[in-house]
Protein backbone atom coordinates (compact mmCIF):
# COMPACT_ATOMS: atom_id res chain seq x y z
CA UNK A 1 0.00 0.00 0.00
CA UNK A 2 1.09 3.54 -0.65
CA UNK A 3 2.33 5.55 2.31
CA UNK A 4 -0.57 8.02 2.05
CA UNK A 5 -3.04 5.13 2.11
CA UNK A 6 -1.36 3.60 5.17
CA UNK A 7 -1.68 6.96 6.90
CA UNK A 8 -5.31 7.21 5.85
CA UNK A 9 -5.95 3.71 7.20
CA UNK A 10 -4.44 4.68 10.55
CA UNK A 11 -6.61 7.80 10.71
CA UNK A 12 -9.68 5.73 9.85
CA UNK A 13 -8.86 3.29 12.65
CA UNK A 14 -8.48 6.13 15.16
CA UNK A 15 -11.63 7.89 13.94
CA UNK A 16 -13.56 4.62 14.09
CA UNK A 17 -12.48 4.06 17.69
CA UNK A 18 -13.41 7.65 18.56
CA UNK A 19 -16.85 7.17 17.00
CA UNK A 20 -17.39 4.13 19.20
CA UNK A 21 -16.33 6.08 22.30
CA UNK A 22 -18.76 8.87 21.41
CA UNK A 23 -21.55 6.38 20.73
CA UNK A 24 -20.87 4.56 24.00
CA UNK A 25 -21.05 7.84 25.89
CA UNK A 26 -24.32 9.16 24.50
CA UNK A 27 -26.31 5.99 23.86
CA UNK A 28 -26.97 5.53 27.60
CA UNK A 29 -27.84 8.42 29.91
CA UNK A 30 -26.80 6.91 33.20
CA UNK A 31 -23.73 5.33 34.80
CA UNK A 32 -23.31 2.47 32.25
CA UNK A 33 -21.86 4.94 29.76
CA UNK A 34 -18.75 4.97 31.96
CA UNK A 35 -18.33 1.31 30.97
CA UNK A 36 -19.65 1.41 27.43
CA UNK A 37 -17.64 4.43 26.21
CA UNK A 38 -14.23 2.83 26.82
CA UNK A 39 -15.45 -0.76 26.55
CA UNK A 40 -16.85 -0.68 23.01
CA UNK A 41 -13.67 0.56 21.30
CA UNK A 42 -11.48 -1.58 23.55
CA UNK A 43 -13.39 -4.70 22.50
CA UNK A 44 -13.32 -3.78 18.82
CA UNK A 45 -9.62 -2.86 18.78
CA UNK A 46 -8.78 -6.11 20.56
CA UNK A 47 -10.48 -8.02 17.74
CA UNK A 48 -8.64 -5.80 15.24
CA UNK A 49 -5.25 -6.58 16.71
CA UNK A 50 -5.65 -10.29 17.43
CA UNK A 51 -7.19 -11.78 14.27
CA UNK A 52 -4.72 -11.34 11.41
CA UNK A 53 -3.51 -12.91 8.22
CA UNK A 54 0.17 -13.89 8.35
CA UNK A 55 2.23 -11.78 5.98
CA UNK A 56 -0.25 -8.90 5.70
CA UNK A 57 1.99 -5.97 4.80
CA UNK A 58 -0.57 -3.43 6.00
CA UNK A 59 -0.01 -4.82 9.49
CA UNK A 60 3.06 -6.12 11.28
CA UNK A 61 2.83 -9.44 9.45
CA UNK A 62 2.44 -11.19 12.79
CA UNK A 63 -0.77 -12.98 13.62
CA UNK A 64 -1.58 -13.91 17.24
CA UNK A 65 -4.65 -15.71 15.88
CA UNK A 66 -4.31 -16.63 12.22
CA UNK A 67 -7.38 -16.34 10.07
CA UNK A 68 -8.02 -16.67 6.34
CA UNK A 69 -7.98 -13.46 4.34
CA UNK A 70 -11.71 -13.41 3.74
CA UNK A 71 -12.33 -13.64 7.51
CA UNK A 72 -9.99 -10.70 8.10
CA UNK A 73 -11.71 -8.68 5.39
CA UNK A 74 -15.14 -9.42 6.88
CA UNK A 75 -13.82 -8.45 10.31
CA UNK A 76 -12.56 -5.13 8.94
CA UNK A 77 -15.86 -4.45 7.21
CA UNK A 78 -17.74 -5.30 10.41
CA UNK A 79 -15.57 -3.06 12.57
CA UNK A 80 -15.61 -0.13 10.17
CA UNK A 81 -19.33 -0.73 9.62
CA UNK A 82 -19.92 -0.48 13.35
CA UNK A 83 -18.09 2.86 13.32
CA UNK A 84 -20.33 4.10 10.49
CA UNK A 85 -23.41 2.98 12.43
CA UNK A 86 -22.07 4.61 15.62
CA UNK A 87 -21.55 7.90 13.78
CA UNK A 88 -25.05 7.73 12.37
CA UNK A 89 -26.57 7.23 15.82
CA UNK A 90 -24.24 9.44 17.85
CA UNK A 91 -23.83 12.32 15.43
CA UNK A 92 -25.71 12.34 12.12
CA UNK A 93 -26.13 10.57 8.81
CA UNK A 94 -23.93 13.08 6.98
CA UNK A 95 -20.93 12.30 9.20
CA UNK A 96 -21.56 8.58 8.77
CA UNK A 97 -21.80 8.96 4.99
CA UNK A 98 -18.59 11.00 4.86
CA UNK A 99 -16.74 8.38 6.91
CA UNK A 100 -18.13 5.61 4.67
CA UNK A 101 -17.01 7.54 1.59
CA UNK A 102 -13.45 7.84 2.88
CA UNK A 103 -13.53 4.12 3.70
CA UNK A 104 -14.52 3.36 0.11
CA UNK A 105 -11.64 5.52 -1.12
CA UNK A 106 -9.25 3.62 1.14
CA UNK A 107 -10.43 0.19 -0.01
CA UNK A 108 -10.45 1.26 -3.66
CA UNK A 109 -6.83 2.36 -3.29
CA UNK A 110 -6.10 -0.94 -1.49
CA UNK A 111 -7.58 -3.20 -4.16
CA UNK A 112 -4.37 -5.25 -4.49
CA UNK A 113 -4.50 -6.00 -0.76
CA UNK A 114 -8.21 -6.84 -0.97
CA UNK A 115 -7.58 -9.29 -3.83
CA UNK A 116 -4.65 -10.78 -1.89
CA UNK A 117 -6.86 -11.23 1.19
CA UNK A 118 -9.58 -12.91 -0.86
CA UNK A 119 -7.04 -15.38 -2.23
CA UNK A 120 -5.23 -16.08 1.07
CA UNK A 121 -6.35 -19.14 2.95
Amino acid sequence: MAVWNMGLRFLLEVAGAAALVWWGWIVVDSWPHYLLAPGAPLFVMTLWGVFNVPGDRSRSGKAPVRVPGVVRLLLEFGIFGSAVAALSVAWNATAAAAFAGVLLLHYAASRRRVVWLLRTR
